[in-house]
């Protein structure tokens, strides 16, 4: 059935063309996954922290190598995009960052991401999910941006603030992880907003649950 809007972000960018590498500023710079990044996202993810936060668990090289395979193949399908966030000297991994549940009629998706231990309190995160979201503001034409983390993670809080992302809801009882279900934050940017000169909040001031069941 023939839709009565057009769509927003055109399904070619992701079925004709190649995923574009996107610099991020200070060395940094988003660009596809390579199969030979296997061993780097294996030792990523011994982190307990991204463990937790990303509920995934990586028992050896071979299952990431899988993982990598899928990330590198997902742009083609127009589902996710996911980047490498690398350091643009040495090429080492320093993190990852997606669009997720990408809607491309609509114009809509999720960021996530994640960041290696040793690259932590430097603004990788930050510097990532802003490189990220101007390209899918200004190049891709994407209308809205969420990102969503627990309420028990104040860094991820931290990081959508930075990166201009408002404090839209509590979600309840909306993701479960491993001590059982969070309440999550809802965080969206809408392209403009810069244009807006919105107020964006310095810590959450919405209510949440601080006591929930696993």
């Amino acid at each position: 059935m023939p839709r009565s809007t057009p769509a927003i972000v055109a399904t070619e960018l992701f079925t004709r063309s190649a995923q574009p590498v996107i610099p991020a500023g200070d060395r940094l710079v988003l660009r596809p996954w390579l199969r030979r990044d296997a061993p780097e996202v294996y030792a990523a993810f011994q982190d307990p922290a991204i463990r937790r936060w990303h509920v995934r668990t990586a028992d050896t090289e071979d299952e990431v190598d899988e993982w990598v395979q899928a990330w590198a193949h997902t742009w083609s399908r127009g589902v996710d995009a996911n980047w490498a966030v690398a350091d643009s000297r040495s090429g080492r991994i320093v993190g990852r960052v997606s669009l997720q549940h990408m809607v491309p009629t609509q114009g809509l998706a999720a960021v996530a991401y994640w960041v290696v231990p040793a690259a932590r309190g430097r603004g990788v995160a930050p510097r990532a999910v802003n490189a990220l979201t101007e390209w899918a503001f200004q190049q891709a034409g994407f209308h809205r941006l969420e990102l969503r983390h627990s309420v028990h993670n104040p860094q991820s809080c931290r990081v959508a603030i930075k990166s201009g992302f408002l404090l839209e809801a509590v979600n309840r009882s909306a993701g479960l992880h491993e001590d059982g279900w969070h309440d999550m934050h809802l965080h969206a940017r809408v392209a403009g907003d810069e244009d807006e000169n919105l107020e964006f909040a310095s810590a959450p001031t919405l209510p949440f649950r601080r006591e929930f069941r696993g």
